[in-house]
């Protein structure tokens, strides 16, 4: 990361930052309410908390749904620490299911409680909590959904409203105090966890999983892969013996493939948004539970395969899957420096499209040099989880590319004289489009952000 670059962020323009983006965004958004507006730049400067928890502009509320170290409302435990990726599934009668990662470690300062049933490796430390809400996103349960189980960073949605949760961790059984291999990805059902267990999908593969998006029309996975040191890492799809199947599904099986871009060895070598590839390969992976080989490390022929550094959040949307690669630095053996990118593959077209580039040759006051989790917003922007040093931000990105601050973290970790701010993660709207939730890592804290969502931001 630049620190002069993070320090000008830090000093001016973040909270009213209204910059041109360095991307060709117009594909990437859904609403006419955003077509009609192109030009405003946010909601309005951020108010500061009285509470010193979550600024937001005026007209917007927050409501605190969990925090780390509280009872859960189970009776299960307290609530783990480490909140990461998170989704928002419709249940009965109007009610939303948050389905939330814990990225702990075997240090966790609150582990994962142990549940029978639900527990997959007694010596891992993460998994994931469900929270059912009513319509007013008051919190009506809160129980564990999956424990046992290794950094939960991100994962994805299924199209039969299921969670599909996603380690970041590729130990053995015998390192790290681990009982069992990690490295896979788990289905939770946040209504009833106990049917979809503590089984990992091992066909999906054994590697530093990051955030899976479906294909809804053909069932087929995407995932990516979040190495930060070389060799870096790839992109997959995961052909199901069962698409689209329902809950238990993907346990029957498939196929594993790595992309490749011909002529492209590393992705961050494009620079240029709206650089189009064609003629996308997919290479079988020889042994996607890597028993001697990291799957990143196989052989994959004489042509070689495509690879980037730091590959974390992926969605689908409207006939494309969208992933990310947070930054990429030549310092790190990677082939040109980058704050942050956003690739669109069209499977129809066999096509890979850059549409952001983060920097660094873009407006320094642009956000943070690291993009995490992203998702879209009602109004037919892009919000967008800030993952670097300094102050945090949700960010929100106009249909024509103009930035602007949603939010901004305000519990400081650290000292008055060095502060420190976690990470935003998880950030997703209910069915409803009425209500945005978003994770705070550290503390970990769950809020529900309500608002006029669907008045597309103004100046």
């Amino acid at each position: 990361m630049s620190v002069t670059r993070r320090h000008v962020l830090a000093r001016g323009g973040a909270l009213g930052a209204g910059i041109a983006f360095s991307g060709a965004l117009s594909e990437l958004f859904t609403g006419t309410a955003a077509a009609q507006h192109l030009g405003h730049t946010g909601y309005g400067p951020l108010v500061p908390d009285p509470k010193g928890l979550l600024d937001l502009p005026k007209g917007f509320r927050y409501r605190v749904l969990s925090r780390e170290g509280d009872p859960l409302r189970s009776g299960e435990g307290r609530v783990p620490s480490h909140h990461d990726g998170m989704t928002a599934l419709p249940g009965r009668h109007g009610r939303v299911h948050l389905v939330r990662n814990h990225e702990n470690r075997t240090n966790a300062k609150v582990p994962v409680p142990v549940v029978k049933g639900l527990t997959y490796d007694p010596a891992a430390k993460g998994g994931c909590t469900a929270l059912t809400l009513d319509s007013g996103s008051h919190v009506r349960s809160e129980r564990v959904a999956l424990a046992g189980t290794a950094v939960n960073c991100a994962g994805g949605p299924t199209t039969w409203r299921t969670w599909l949760t996603c380690e970041e961790n590729e130990e053995r059984a015998g390192t790290g105090g681990y009982t069992k291999d990690h490295g896979f990805v788990f289905e939770v059902d946040p209504a009833d966890p106990h049917r979809t267990g503590a089984v990992p999908l091992t066909a999906m593969g054994r590697f530093q999983h990051e955030a899976v998006a479906i294909d809804p029309r053909t069932g087929v996975v995407y995932e990516t892969e979040d190495a930060f040191l070389k060799p870096f890492g790839l992109f997959y799809r995961f052909l199901p013996e069962k698409p689209l199947g329902g809950t238990g599904s993907l346990r029957a099986g498939g196929r594993l493939q790595a992309m490749r871009v011909p002529g492209v060895p590393d992705l961050s070598s494009i620079q240029e948004t709206g650089a189009c590839f064609d003629g996308v390969e997919w290479v079988d992976v020889p042994d996607p539970l890597a028993t001697e080989t990291p799957v990143r490390l196989q052989d994959y022929g004489p042509k070689g395969i495509t690879r980037a550094q730091k590959l974390e959040g992926c969605y689908w949307g409207g006939r494309s899957v969208y992933f990310v690669s947070s930054y990429a630095r030549s310092a790190d053996g990677s082939a040109a420096d980058h704050f942050g990118q956003v690739w669109r593959y069209d499977p129809a077209a066999r096509r890979l499209t850059l549409v952001i580039v983060f920097g660094p040759n873009s407006d320094v006051r642009l956000p943070g040099e690291s993009p995490d989790n992203i998702c879209l917003a009602p109004s037919g922007g892009l919000m967008v989880c800030e993952d670097g040093n300094g102050a945090q931000h949700v960010f929100g990105v106009t249909r024509r590319g103009e930035v602007y601050a949603l939010a901004r973290n305000r519990q400081n970790t650290g000292t008055p004289e060095a502060p420190e701010w976690g990470e935003f993660a998880g950030v997703t709207f209910s069915p409803d489009g009425e209500t945005m939730y978003v994770n705070c890592y550290t503390p970990g804290t769950t809020f529900a952000v309500r608002g006029p969502w669907r008045r597309p931001p103004a100046g």
